[in-house]
């Protein structure tokens, strides 16, 4: 059995305990590092190179949208999975933009944290039910859907593609689940997306959602 190998970044002690109460007895999860600060987990992350990093949006010496931003850029390989008690718009968009692949509010922890764990080391996306709206950006941000929209005409291999791209995952992970080339990935999407009248990956998103695409994420 493969372990995830997780560190946990947040500057309350208390919450510390707690996290490591609820995973040290999960066989598949490995706790390899801590920090209650910004830098240290930068620092822990370099020296232990873990599959995902917990983090609190809250840190000191570097507060977690800028450590998210820094870390998928210092380290992709390390997913990031959000646990704060913050779920405004104003946190929950800006963090996910960041590069984190999962949101969860500390209130729904005890139920939900190693779900989130492990639907993100999966590949996938994880959002609190409670903040999953206010993932997507505002409407006057983005690019709406058209109305080419609700006239599907998508084959299944391209409903199937833009399915896990809402999900969260690569072109590269797509194309080892569907067992395809990059380049097929690429070409399925795009003809997805001109059928649909989409232009970015938000607009991905946000489709997903109004098809219940990441609603089967989070009944997993």
């Amino acid at each position: 059995m493969k372990r995830i190998r997780i560190t946990l970044a947040d500057d309350h002690p208390v919450v510390l305990a707690g996290m490591k109460a609820l995973l040290e007895p999960i066989q598949d999860i490995t706790i390899v590092g801590e920090a209650t600060d910004g830098q240290s987990a930068i620092e822990i992350i370099d020296q232990r190179k873990p599959d995902i990093a917990v983090l609190d949006i809250s840190l000191p010496i570097i507060g977690g949208i800028e450590l998210a931003k820094r870390i998928s850029v210092d380290f992709p390989d390390v997913r990031l999975l959000a646990l704060t008690v913050h779920e405004d718009r104003a946190y929950v968009q800006p963090m996910m933009q960041a590069g984190a692949r999962g949101y969860l509010l500390k209130r729904s922890a005890a139920d939900e944290l190693v779900r989130a764990i492990r639907a993100v080391a999966d590949g996938g996306l994880y959002l609190d039910p409670a903040i999953a709206e206010k993932a997507l950006p505002t409407p006057s941000g983005d690019h709406a859907p058209s109305a080419k929209a609700g006239h599907l005409d998508l084959t299944p291999r391209e409903t199937e593609v833009l399915r896990f791209i809402a999900q969260g995952f690569s072109n590269k992970e797509i194309a080892a689940r569907l067992d395809v080339s990059v380049k097929t990935v690429e070409t399925h999407k795009s003809r997805g997306i001109d059928k649909l009248g989409l232009f970015t990956r938000a607009d991905i998103v946000r489709y997903g959602v109004s098809q219940g695409w990441l609603d089967q994420i989070l009944k997993e």
